[in-house]
């Protein structure tokens, strides 16, 4: 099949309104918030290519049909949500064509009764919380992406919000879906507590990031909003003591709504003009809620875990002026003024926190440069271990040095994070960049997962290329502009 004969069947599909294939609206589709497309775009650079057309579905059949006549047509896809990742995930490597969700924007049922939800993929974050909002609920994820990003976005990635201390990631969250599979079967996973028929389908399918099936719908736990909540701010001696803090509240049982805790930079940042920070200089925020009673202990007890760690309660300033900004991203005001700034998010057990974030520290200041920047902190803990979220900053300066520089953070960053036992990606997703690090993530698993990947779509015509699965052959090499080899 022509391209020219797969638009004129997929207008016929979904209305000619809803294929676009002019170069400027294919071109809103080309790159999502990877930093490294960002830097590549500043100098009119494309990290792949223009999608070779976008397709905007309504339905879960219309899904359907589209992936049978990309298939027929041997023409790749890519599901789209709304750009928000920023790991490449949507990055087209061969003209692929963009199956833009964000048509699929229903709430299609509230359980009231056994505190579900029913949604379409493409519903943004924001709408979706208000309206469950609005009945008196919440759906327990807000990652600071709300605003941006699509339901169907955040179970592609395996996201987390920054309330998942509490409510979970957001596989802990989906119980039920519906997904397009690369033959155009439907698969509905019916939305039970919990299984023992076989391994989970549901765990195989969020976080495949559109590589395994398109996602159209999905059903979701959901939770009354906390008719009360206590916020304590605390400054706190070193690191060695928030850590050690945030590790006594999750393992005595503790559901804090939010556990942030901030490095010595990230708090100095935070603090200006609080008088307990100049002697204590770093910064824990944590928050409980639920019913009066609960609240009431809850905070008692972090009040008292923190005085075993020389803990001081200041005011809640600082927490109430970030809540204010909760969802406001900072990486593009450095992007304005030329820097190079860039976010990554590992995990990591408790005993290997501290290290994990000395070595990696250390060993940027020696190997990239003095200029670099790094801080860190942690804001989804649990009671096996931590979230370390880092902020990597490069200044002003010409691209050709700067990227070999970038990728050399990339490498340290990742490296050191396999080789504290760690898991290189929390909440983000994979999607393109951590590609050549999923081996060494998963093992003799990615085998696994590529034997799944080539029995479920043996055509590669899901999101080729992504989460370290084989590109197709008429791919370019995404990394063919960085500095060294990858």
């Amino acid at each position: 099949m022509s391209n020219r004969d797969l638009v004129s069947e997929l207008s016929e599909l979904v209305g000619a309104e809803n294929v676009l294939v002019d170069e400027g609206s294919r071109a809103g589709y080309a790159h999502d918030r990877l930093p490294y497309a960002n830097f590549r775009a500043r100098e009119g650079a494309l990290v792949g290519t223009l999608p070779g057309l976008v397709v905007r579905p309504a339905t879960t059949e219309q899904v359907s049909a589209i992936v049978g006549k990309a298939s027929k047509a041997d023409h790749p896809l890519i599901p789209y949500g709304s750009g928000s990742g920023v790991l490449g995930g949507i990055i087209p490597l061969g003209g692929e064509v963009m199956l833009d969700m964000q048509r699929m924007n229903r709430i299609l049922k509230i359980d009231r009764d056994n505190h579900l939800v029913t949604v379409e993929a493409g519903m943004n974050g924001e709408v979706f919380e208000d309206a469950l909002n609005a009945e008196g609920f919440t759906s327990g994820h807000l990652p600071q992406s709300l605003t941006i990003s699509t339901v169907g976005g955040w179970a592609a990635c395996r996201g987390g919000g920054q309330e998942s201390s509490r409510f979970g990631k957001i596989e802990n969250i989906v119980v039920g879906l519906k997904a397009v599979m690369p033959d155009g079967r439907v698969l509905e996973i019916r939305p039970l507590p919990k299984r023992a028929s076989g391994p989970s389908v549901l765990d195989i399918i969020v976080g495949s990031e559109g590589t395994l099936a398109v996602i159209t719908e999905l059903t979701l736990r959901i939770w009354t909003l906390p008719p009360a909540e206590e916020a304590i701010v605390l400054a706190l001696p070193d690191r060695t003591a928030a850590l050690s803090l945030a590790k006594r509240i999750m393992q005595a049982g503790l559901h804090p709504r939010i556990v942030r805790l901030y490095d010595e930079k990230e708090t100095a940042s935070r603090t200006e003009g609080i008088s307990a920070f100049e002697t204590r200089p770093v910064m824990a925020n944590i928050v409980v809620c639920g019913e009066e009673a609960i609240v009431a202990a809850e905070a008692a007890l972090v009040r008292e875990f923190a005085k075993s760690v020389d803990a001081v309660e200041t005011e809640t300033r600082p927490f109430d002026e970030w809540r204010a900004k909760r969802y406001v991203s900072i990486t593009k005001q450095w992007l304005d003024k030329g820097y190079y700034n860039d976010t990554l998010e590992v995990s990591v057990n408790w005993s290997k926190a501290p290290s994990l974030y000395d070595t990696i520290a250390a060993r940027i200041a020696a190997e990239v440069s003095k200029d670099a920047h790094f801080s860190a902190h942690w804001s989804h803990v649990y009671p096996e271990g931590v979230c370390q979220y880092m902020t990597l900053r490069l200044p002003p300066m010409d691209q050709s040095a700067a990227l070999p520089l970038h990728e050399k953070m990339w490498d340290i960053v990742n490296g050191e994070t396999l080789a504290h036992g760690g898991s290189i990606a929390h909440h983000h997703g994979s999607g393109l960049f951590r590609g050549p690090w999923m081996d060494g993530e998963h093992g003799v698993g990615m085998d696994i997962l590529r034997c799944i990947k080539a029995s479920v779509d043996p055509q590669n015509l899901f999101n080729p290329g992504k989460l370290g699965f084989p590109p197709r052959a008429d791919s370019i090499d995404p990394y063919r502009d960085r500095g060294a080899n990858v």
